[in-house]
């Protein structure tokens, strides 16, 4: 079992453990030793207020462990991922908690492939971590600077990647609506967007280390679907916090998750021969309405536990080109290494000028099934077969929609929640079902 690392890297309250600074000192030292002397490591981060503090304390432990550390400054977690495999760095760095509040923050590490790093690796991590913890003493008080000087040079050379990747893309003289969620895209989406011969409206491009996540991006995918009405826009793109994933908006502001974004894609690729094996891998979390658009295009749909490297991790064994979540992690591996919630609004723009269609009208026949997701907060994340009332509600829910619906419930990898997740055709069962688990969950975990 892994105690630090979660699905997508460490996470947890910037200041308090395991983000306080000796332990993330020992962070530093246990990745260069694993690394080996003489590592390159590409470092940048998002806009949190404590991003800057955290960078240092680690760049200092993987300083003192015989490392070299190269600062990108703010910047999107697909671009550390890029940028490091194509300038050699031994490993990419990102200080960030993605969709979380302002008040965590956390370490997501890329090898120098640009892939996260395997569970294996992970665990190795995490014992040499454990080690330094118990022989070391405190950090050093000085703290150690980061050359901010390259910044500027690596977001130009990421902003050139994403443009080569979609050429000659045009808006076609359409406006639409960009909500950066105050993080780690204001610094990029401005310039990308800029010269496409359209009109874009920027939003939620002002950070100031508190407002990251706040009532915006991703996780609030109403807000620019609203401003899509507002404004007449034909589309409308919203980020996380380090901008690796992407949701949009559709020309009648309707929200479009990451389930109708892959049924778009997949069919343009399947169109041009480009979907291999006529596969798309999903996650356990994405509606058996999604699988049923695949089935009517011919195109099989594989199921991944939920997190975006175990995705990847499904696609790399099956030969898929295409997957994602419905949270908006999109992954294309013939462009890159991880989701990149910009090159996904690109590639989605792209297909929108090829086609001639609107955003709406490619996704027209994407009918889902009703489907709740609860979040229950926990104090611990005690195995859910351990508890009976838990799982006398679950077997209840699972026997009464045994071939009418689904039940997922699972534990968050980032944050301290265990997830309700119920399909079903009945609406009524969908709830009573999800609200029974829930409440069962809270009653022998809850906060």
């Amino acid at each position: 079992m892994r105690k630090l690392f979660g699905t997508d890297g460490i996470r947890a309250v910037a200041g308090e453990a395991p983000l306080d600074k000796r332990t993330i000192h020992a962070i530093g030292i246990a990745l260069a030793t694993k690394l080996g002397r003489d590592a390159r490591i590409l470092m940048g981060m998002d806009t949190r207020e404590s991003g800057p503090w955290i960078a240092a304390a680690l760049a200092a432990g993987l300083h003192a462990g015989g490392a070299a550390v190269e600062s990108a400054g703010v910047i999107t977690t697909p671009a550390i991922a890029y940028l490091a495999r194509k300038h050699g760095f031994s490993a990419g760095i990102v200080i960030s908690a993605s969709h979380n509040p302002w008040q965590d923050n956390g370490i997501k590490i890329f090898g120098g492939d640009g892939y996260k790093l395997p569970d294996e690796v992970e665990l190795a991590i995490e014992a040499e971590i454990e080690a330094q913890l118990a022989s070391s003493s405190e950090p050093p008080s000085e703290p150690y600077t980061l050359n901010p000087e390259t910044s500027d040079f690596y977001r130009a050379e990421y902003v050139r990647f994403l443009l080569d990747a979609v050429p000659n893309l045009s808006l076609d003289n359409r406006t639409v609506v960009i909500d950066c969620a105050n993080g780690a895209a204001s610094s990029i989406a401005p310039q990308l967007f800029a010269g496409l011969q359209g009109t874009v409206e920027v939003t939620h491009a002002s950070p100031n280390g508190r407002n990251i996540n706040a009532n915006c991006g991703a996780l609030h995918p109403e807000v620019v679907a609203a401003e899509v009405n507002i404004l007449g826009a034909s589309m409308g793109f919203t980020f996380d916090g380090d901008a690796d994933r992407a949701l949009f908006a559709d020309e009648h502001g309707n929200v479009v998750n990451g389930d109708a974004v892959m049924l778009a894609c997949a069919r343009d690729l399947q169109s041009r021969g480009e979907l291999a094996g006529n596969l798309v891998v999903a996650t356990t979390m994405s509606n058996m309405g999604l699988e049923a658009a695949f089935a009517r295009s011919g195109i099989q749909m594989l199921r991944a536990p939920v997190g975006d490297k175990y995705v990847l991790e499904q696609m790399r064994t099956s030969g898929a080109s295409l997957g994602g979540e419905q949270s908006g992690h999109i992954l294309f591996p013939a462009r890159a290494t991880t989701g990149d919630g910009l090159l996904t609004a690109l590639l989605v723009l792209d297909l929108v000028h090829r086609s001639g269609k609107t955003l709406g009208e490619l996704i027209a026949d994407l009918k889902n099934y009703p489907q709740v997701i609860l979040n229950v907060k926990v104090r611990e994340k005690i195995p859910l077969d351990t508890l009976p009332t838990v799982v006398t509600a679950i077997a209840a829910a699972e026997a009464e929609l045994a071939t009418t619906g689904r039940v997922v419930i699972r534990y968050s990898g980032t944050e301290a929640l265990a997830r309700v997740m119920i399909e079903a055709e009945s609406e009524a069962a969908m709830r009573h079902h999800a609200e029974a688990i829930a409440n069962a969950i809270r009653a022998e975990l809850g906060i």
